[in-house]
């Protein structure tokens, strides 16, 4: 962003007039109706999408800070990411008020404080874009905080992560989201450009076991900020869809074996939980299992489904893998809406499914009930939850021990080059079916408990493309688009793949459409994805690492 015509020397003074402007305008009204969602009517309170503003506000203001002097708050330099977050401000704060403008019939209903804060974002971003670069490629080394502090930092970071997706689940309006995803790209974009993420990615190397448990404690924050199940629901289907993205990923991401047909392993894991659910629609008539025997039976089920498809087909490679995985997804889905006791033997009831699958109960505690716990009545949707975030966890777990393991360096090495891993004794057919057994079988426990969340067991839930996921395209999209071979890439894909689709109701008929264009987008400007692999980073922009290299110092 250049507005070359202004003159350097008042980069500053408008810079910071921008910056002070920003933070008044959200206490100030920008409507005098409350029919706009968030009820921005009120003087001296912001609300809805106002808090959106202050935030990038108070982001802008970090780094106008660090721009105009103050040391150590931007280590690879400030002037970038001001930029970043002037854009976060001004895109989600003209985006609200044009929407205020659009959606009560005209610019007569936007207050003066809507119009300051488009005057104030505006100013904003003309003053950081006319500052002088100060990048730093070769930014000093961290000086190392002390251990307790490095945990606290961690902690708080997490917390305030878990707040940022937490708002953009439950914000009640396409106009409010519509307003958030700007500023959280862009302010995501702000801290990469000051070397602030690489600074705690590193903090987070040295304490990997307080990352864990930090990111546990912030998830476990977000039911007991929730009066009702409304937005709870939301989050228990995004965890659903990462923790089958995070099995994809030991497929795709750990071996680079491109498998179309994923989401079959997860109707396994349901479909087989609803069958011994105890419900009156299972054809096998046994009484409920409990929990732990279901997810067994189900992981079992899909991994020996996994071993079926595998073994034979394992031994092709790159486009015809993919065909054949994309045929067993839907041979699995044909074959489930035939076993109907017409079209084929009587076990999956067809088309209609397995309906009415009873609630989970643990231990006699029954997730379909309502509970309270340290004072806040949990309802269904919030116990399950609890449940999907263990399920998480184990799947978490499972995937960073195996990809730390001598198996997970074998895996990454047919990645890389599988002619070169047969030759050093790798055997490469063994090792790649143990990998789609593995992921087969984490499926299939997140399909478990996907039964129950639903109540049921049908065949539209599991076909290769749909508009709402889970689907084997958004699977794989979620992985792709995280960030292949990671951990949180294939979390932070889904909750987005999951809350666009939710938000925009209105796109329903576009969605498709939308959804290859963002790929195409996401493909050429960052193919390693939003939270990438170090060595997928720099195999994607190896031009410009090789440059640096050369640069004389």
């Amino acid at each position: 962003m250049k507005l070359p015509h202004l003159p350097a020397r008042a980069a500053r003074p408008l810079t910071l007039t921008g910056t002070v402007l920003t933070l008044v305008a959200p206490f100030l009204a920008w409507t005098w109706t409350a029919r706009f969602p968030g009820n921005l009517t009120v003087t001296g309170y912001p609300g809805g999408s106002q808090l959106v503003t202050l935030a990038t506000g108070l982001l802008a203001a970090y780094f106008t800070a660090a721009a105009l002097g103050v040391p150590h708050l931007a280590p690879r330099g400030a002037v970038r990411a001001l930029r970043a977050a002037a854009l976060a401000a001004f895109a989600s704060t003209w985006i609200t008020v044009w929407a205020i403008a659009i959606t009560l019939g005209g610019v007569v209903n936007v207050d003066p404080g809507g119009w300051l804060a488009l005057a104030a974002t505006a100013l904003l971003a003309a003053g950081a874009s006319t500052l002088p670069d100060d990048t730093v490629d070769d930014p000093a080394p961290d000086a190392r905080l002390p251990r307790v502090a490095e945990i606290a930092l961690i902690t708080v970071v997490f917390l305030a992560a878990m707040y940022v997706l937490a708002y953009g689940i439950t914000t009640g309006s396409a106009e409010e989201f519509l307003a958030f995803l700007p500023a959280a790209g862009f302010g995501a974009r702000a801290l990469v450009a000051s070397g602030l993420l690489a600074r705690l990615s590193r903090i987070n190397a040295r304490n990997r076991v307080a990352v864990s448990v930090a990111a546990l404690a912030a998830a476990l924050v977000f039911p007991f900020t929730q009066e009702g199940d409304q937005y709870t629901a939301i989050a228990d289907n995004i965890l659903v869809f990462a923790a089958v993205a995070l099995g994809l990923n030991i497929v795709v991401g750990l071996v680079g074996l491109l498998d179309l047909g994923y989401v079959a392993f997860l109707g396994t894991g349901a479909y087989t939980a609803a069958l011994v659910s105890g419900s009156t629609f299972s054809t096998l008539h046994v009484g409920p299992w409990p929990f732990w025997a279901t997810a067994l039976l189900g992981m079992a089920v899909s991994l020996v489904a996994g071993l079926i498809i595998g073994a034979p087909t394992l031994r092709l490679h790159g486009d015809y893998l993919a065909i054949v995985t994309l045929g067993f997804g839907e041979i699995f889905r044909i074959t489930v809406n035939n076993l109907d006791g017409s079209s084929g033997p009587s076990l999956t009831n067809g088309p209609n499914g397995i309906n009415s699958v009873p609630n989970l109960e643990i231990l006699g505690f029954d997730f379909g009930e309502p509970h309270v716990i340290l004072g806040v009545s949990f309802g269904r949707f919030a116990n399950y939850y609890l449940l999907l975030l263990a399920v998480i966890a184990v799947i978490v777990f499972v995937y960073a021990r195996a990809g730390d393991s001598r198996i997970g360096r074998a895996w990454i090495a047919l990645r890389e080059d599988e002619t070169a891993a047969t030759a050093m004794g790798i055997e490469g057919f063994r090792f790649k079916l143990l990998a789609f057994g593995l992921g087969a079988s984490l499926a299939g426990l997140a399909g478990t408990v996907m039964a129950h969340l639903q109540t049921n067991a049908v065949p539209e839930n599991y076909k290769f493309a749909d508009t709402a996921p889970p689907n084997s395209a958004f699977l794989l999209a979620a992985v792709v688009l995280g960030g292949m071979g990671t951990v949180s890439g294939p979390l932070v894909g889904a909750a987005l793949l999951y809350l666009l689709p939710a938000k925009f109701e209105f796109f329903s008929h576009y969605q498709m459409m939308l959804f290859g264009l963002a790929l195409i987008l996401m493909m050429r400007f960052r193919p390693e994805g939003l939270v990438p692999d170090r060595k997928h980073q720099l195999e994607f922009h190896e031009a410009a690492t090789t440059q640096i290299a050369k640069t004389p110092a």
